[in-house]
């Protein structure tokens, strides 16, 4: 099972030059911190004298997970369509952050049990739900290749449509326990390393939680390509998003990472395609057991500290002004010879 993709590095020649002139602004070295790193990223990406946010977009990706009907969440997979028409009813936490930032929302069905009928809807629906992952694997090749493909082709139509950073959220009730499995074969930790407690589940449900992510391990073994730990204990939604980060990466525009699941799907984005890293920028560490963790594997220092454990996108919405603010010192702050300070 493979597939190919072309991603190429960042270019690298000027970034001297673009430190310099970041420098050189009205201030002490390194004193706007993390802002300073985030612009010197995006002016390596983008290649350009000012770098500019255009038409940010939110997609959240829905998919039911099999694995739910272990009872691991505090809820049922129906929630998961329940939120999605919430979503498209503008009722949910990310439509308050995205109307808040100006951020675009498009919601996508990957695999939800029951489909909705609602043309603002992107329907890209692989199937109802992935099967039970605590019994057998969660999806076949196919149905990897095709999650892959169809979120790739929807990050290079937004691209191609003048989209020049995508964030991306999820829902799917019991999705934190395809996350842990994804980070713990990755990182090669164990089950109680990375398996949380999600959205509050009781120490039982914990329990057997950590043992449904030890036996999927089992079976995934000493085999952890990345479309194969997808095909093992992926969802759908994991999936296309993963897929959708390799096509923005692909396209060369940057990529604002949110919280745990979604982390876990850039995991695996690197693990294919290592060159889609210099792409991506993190929102925030969430309050998941695990986050910090992944954050710290990928070399990553997150703009927020909030607590932060809700999904859907949410930390990627809030952080996206503090992209903008990036921008705007990289090209308008004045330098030191503008402003006729001396040194």
């Amino acid at each position: 099972m493979s597939t190919s993709w072309n991603i190429k590095p960042t270019p690298r020649h000027n970034s001297d030059a673009v430190q310099h002139k970041i420098n050189m602004k009205t201030k002490p070295l390194g004193a706007l911190g993390i802002l300073e790193q985030t612009a010197h990223q995006l002016a390596l990406i983008q290649q350009q004298n000012k770098i500019s946010i255009d038409n940010p977009t939110m997609l959240v990706f829905a998919g039911d997970h099999g694995v739910a009907d272990e009872k691991i969440s505090l809820t049922s997979s129906e929630v998961t369509r329940q939120m999605v028409l919430n979503f498209l009813a503008g009722g949910a936490a990310i439509n308050c952050f995205c109307r808040a930032n100006d951020m675009a929302l498009k919601v996508v069905d990957t695999g939800i049990k029951t489909p909705i009928d609602d043309e603002r809807l992107i329907v890209q629906r692989i199937g109802p739900g992935t099967r039970n992952l605590a019994h057998e694997a969660a999806m076949t090749e196919e149905e990897v290749l095709q999650s892959l493909n169809y979120g790739r082709k929807l990050a290079k139509q937004l691209a191609a449509e003048g989209c020049n950073l995508l964030a991306f959220g999820e829902m799917g009730i019991a999705n934190t326990t395809p996350a842990s499995c994804i980070m713990a074969s990755l990182l090669n930790k164990s089950a109680s390393e990375c398996v949380g407690r999600g959205t509050g589940i009781s120490d039982a449900q914990l329990k057997h939680k950590t043992t449904i992510v030890e036996a999927a391990l089992r079976r995934i073994g000493e085999n952890k390509a990345p479309l194969n730990i997808l095909r093992e204990v992926g969802g759908f939604e994991i999936a296309q998003i993963t897929g959708a980060i390799l096509g923005a990466a692909e396209a060369g525009i940057s990529i604002l990472i949110d919280g745990f699941i979604i982390t876990s799907a850039a995991m695996l984005a690197t693990k294919i395609a290592p060159a889609s890293r210099d792409y991506m920028m993190f929102a925030h560490c969430s309050g998941e057991q695990g986050h910090k963790t992944m954050l710290e594997a990928l070399n990553a220092t997150p703009l927020l500290h909030l607590g932060l454990r809700l999904g859907e996108g949410t930390g990627a919405a809030v952080a996206l002004p503090l992209l903008r603010s990036a921008a705007e010192f990289y090209n308008n702050m004045a330098s030191f010879e503008d402003a006729g300070v001396t040194l």
